[in-house]
Formats: structure tokens, C-alpha cells, sequence
């Protein structure tokens, strides 16, 4: 396919955000005009971050713009992460006619369209220098923000190593796309209290069809649904908004920009393409080895996923770690050590799972072998290369893992006593 470079004008602009602690620092952005293929102009922001990095892509809702996004991509471009706002085609400050203006007759031809805009608004952005372009997130708020977002990724997989996602819904294509993106970290989120239902249900939907074992879901609770008034793509002004739909969330839910904007940092800056595996999302795989003895099948599951993606987790380390300290409890440590040493076989340079493995050799009376795994957790912690467990890594744990591992070669040495 070929790409079509965008044009586009630039002016500068001042944009204020709102940082955790409440503070309004100043963050330069620059209004770009970008050039679709057809010659519409897509009125868009770019938040330049001050050293070179990754790239993320925002869509908006149908009835808001681009500009609900301002405090995200300011805190984005802060934290080293190149933003870009746009107005879809039809809205907000850009030319054309928006989707739900578009005749029946016309609307094949101008769907082509709209997926040109697609890419050129993400070619503007990789283009741009310092951009890292194989490292790119992308978000999308309302029905027309999130299908732009998974069609977005869906058309340039290889470059969309994240992906968040608010009170939408998409095609069957987007969710076939989902179900076949096992190495795509994914944030959802959807409250109870959207006005457009039943978005809610779409959400899980989408969130269902993933298959990243990183998938995770922000769903915030409220005593029942709000009523079904009118469909969102279709609604400017018909529905009352009363901040439970896609970027309204933010007024009700001020810790929502900081969860997404840290979601980005964790998936683009510290560990590109990877986001801590979930325990909702791993509760298959957790329930198979804690009630179906399936130690055996979830380890070939794990290698298989490696064989794909090397760094791939399948399940929280903690989470595995109360299965197996829940064989200890129940005096069977022998399915506790095979259930320690998937956890181990996970997360091979961590103190605290060879710790555990320890208490559970220790138990079952294989000395020699909890000898060993509480040697390696002390040798860990004072190398002080890695953390000390991949859910914490605070003084006082590093301290409680320790002590733990220190107490089982004290029993050791008195046995032997």
C-alpha cells in the first residue's frame, strides 16, 4: 500500500496541564494543519517531549474534540512521550463531514476516507523528529475514538506497542484483531454511569476478546446504568453528559489521566510493549493450576508464549505465589514445589520466588534443594542488579525475604545439628 506523506502548517500554541500534584506547569504544543489525501484538512496538537522517544496518537469522542485530550498529552510529552491530538474528520476545528452526516449512498466512498485519515495522521506522527516510530501508542475515547484506535493499531501492528481504550466500541475486524494481539498490552476503561449504554457491556465486550495476558480493565462501579436515551455517533447535545463517557471521565475521576498516563510511560519507556501480567486477566490460567491440577499445561503454555515473546508473563508472580503458599497451608507441599517452580521457571532472577521455593524444599524435608533456592533468594538481594520480586521491590520486603530466607538455613544448619 502506498503511504502518502502528510503536509501540514504549524503555528504555536500554550497548553496547561494539570500534574499530580496539582500544579499547572506550562507545556508548549504546537497546532498543526494536516493534508489528507483527498485534500481535507484534520486540525490536529502536537506535544513535543524534550528529548527524543516514543509516539502516542489520541482520538476523541463524537461529542467532544480533540482538545479533551489537552491535560493527557501535556503530562505525556512531560514524561518523554511525543503526543499528537487530532479532530476527525467532520469535527471540531478540521474540514470534511463528519460520519454520521454521510448519506447511505455515499458511505463506502467515504469510508475509504476516513481510513486514509487514519494513516495520515499517524505518518504525521512518526515523521516527526525524534520520534521513535516502531514505538507508538494509541488512544481513543467515545465509539468513533476507540474504533479509530483499533483500526489504527490493527493497520500498523508492528508499530503499536500499547493501546487504551474508553467507553467505545468496534467491528468485528477490531475484535479479531484483539483476540489475535496476545503481545499487545491493552487498558480499558468504562463506568456503570455512561450515558450511552449499553457501552458498558461493549467494554467487556472488547476486553473479553483480548488476548494479552497484560489486558487490563478500569471499571468503575455505580449503583445501576444510566438509561438508554439515543446512540452517541448520532447525539450532539441530544443526551445530557454527566462525566461518565469516554474523556468526561476525568472531572469525576481525576486519578483517570494519571492511570493512562502512566499505563504509556510503563508500555512505551520502561518495558516498550509490555505491561505487568493481571490477575483477572490471567484467572484462567491462575484457576487451571490452584483447582485442575494443570502445573503441566500451564507450563507448556508459558513456553510456547516465549517461544513468540521472549519477555511474555502469563500470570502476576504474587498471584501464583498464594496458590502455592495455599498447598503449604494445607500441609501438601509437595504441589506447592510444583507450583513454585512454574513460578520460578516465570520469573527466574526473583528473590522472593526462590524464597518460597525454599520453604516449600524446607517442608517437604529436601534439604539440600532449600538449601540452595535460599542461597540463591540472599545472593539476589545483595547483588542488587534486579529487584527483589517483580511486584515490589521496597527495603522493607527486600528485609521480610531476608529474614525468610535466613531463618530456613538456620533450621537447616540445626538439623543438622
Amino acid at each position: 500500500m502506498k503511504i502518502l506523506i502528510p503536509t501540514f502548517f504549524v503555528s504555536s500554541v500554550l497548553v496547561l496541564s494539570v500534574t499530580a500534584s496539582g500544579e499547572r506547569p506550562k507545556s508548549a504544543a504546537s497546532v498543526v494543519d494536516i493534508k489528507t489525501p483527498d485534500g481535507t484538512i484534520l486540525k490536529a496538537t502536537y506535544f513535543a517531549a524534550a528529548k527524543p522517544g516514543p509516539g502516542v496518537l489520541l482520538f476523541h469522542q463524537s461529542n467532544r474534540t480533540r482538545k479533551s485530550w489537552d491535560d493527557v498529552a501535556a503530562r505525556l510529552a512531560a514524561a518523554g512521550i511525543n503526543t499528537l491530538t487530532v479532530d476527525s474528520r467532520g469535527f471540531g476545528d478540521s474540514g470534511g463531514t463528519p460520519d454520521y452526516k454521510v448519506p447511505d449512498a455515499e458511505w463506502a466512498k467515504v469510508r475509504n476516507l476516513y481510513k486514509g485519515d487514519l494513516d495520515t495522521a499517524f505518518q504525521y506522527l512518526i515523521s516527526q523528529p525524534g520520534v521513535t516510530r516502531d514505538s507508538i501508542g494509541i488512544g481513543g475515547a467515545g465509539v468513533i475514538g476507540v474504533e479509530n484506535s483499533v483500526e489504527n493499531a490493527r493497520r500498523h501492528s508492528a508499530q503499536v506497542k500499547s493501546l487504551v481504550l474508553l467507553s467505545g466500541e468496534t467491528s468485528r475486524p477490531g475484535l479479531q484483531f484483539l483476540h489475535d494481539s496476545p503481545g499487545l498490552p491493552e487498558l480499558f476503561v468504562v463506568s456503570d454511569d455512561d450515558e450511552y449504554p449499553p457501552i458498558e457491556e461493549a467494554m467487556q465486550l472488547l476486553y473479553a476478546s483480548a488476548s494479552s495476558p497484560s489486558k487490563k480493565l478500569v471499571h468503575y462501579v455505580e449503583p445501576e446504568e444510566a438509561p438508554w436515551l439515543w446512540y452517541e455517533p448520532f447525539d450532539i447535545g441530544k443526551v445530557p453528559a454527566h462525566g461518565g463517557h469516554g474523556t468526561d471521565m476525568f472531572k469525576p475521576h481525576p486519578e483517570l489521566p494519571g492511570i493512562i498516563v502512566h499505563w504509556f510511560v510503563t508500555t512505551l519507556l520502561k518495558t516498550p510493549g509490555q505491561a505487568p501480567a493481571d490477575a483477572v486477566a490471567a484467572a484462567p490460567i491462575l484457576e487451571q493450576v490452584e483447582l485442575e491440577n494443570g502445573v503441566p499445561q500451564v507450563t507448556q503454555q508459558l513456553l510456547e508464549a516465549r517461544k513468540r515473546h521472549p519477555e511474555v508473563q502469563l500470570w502476576p508472580e504474587i498471584s501464583m505465589t498464594t496458590i502455592g503458599e495455599d498447598f503449604m497451608r494445607a500441609g501438601d507441599p509437595k504441589s506447592a514445589i510444583e507450583v513454585l517452580k512454574l513460578n520460578l521457571l516465570a520469573y527466574s532472577d526473583s528473590a522472593d520466588a526462590h524464597e518460597n521455593l525454599a520453604e516449600a524444599y524446607l517442608q517437604d524435608g529436601q534439604n539440600d534443594l532449600a538449601r540452595q533456592h535460599a542461597e540463591k533468594a540472599l545472593a539476589i538481594l545483595e547483588a542488587h542488579t534486579v529487584p527483589a520480586s517483580s511486584w515490589t521491590d521496597t527495603d522493607e520486603y527486600r528485609g521480610e525475604i531476608r529474614r525468610s530466607a535466613q531463618k530456613t538455613l538456620k533450621q537447616l544448619s540445626e538439623k543438622q545439628g
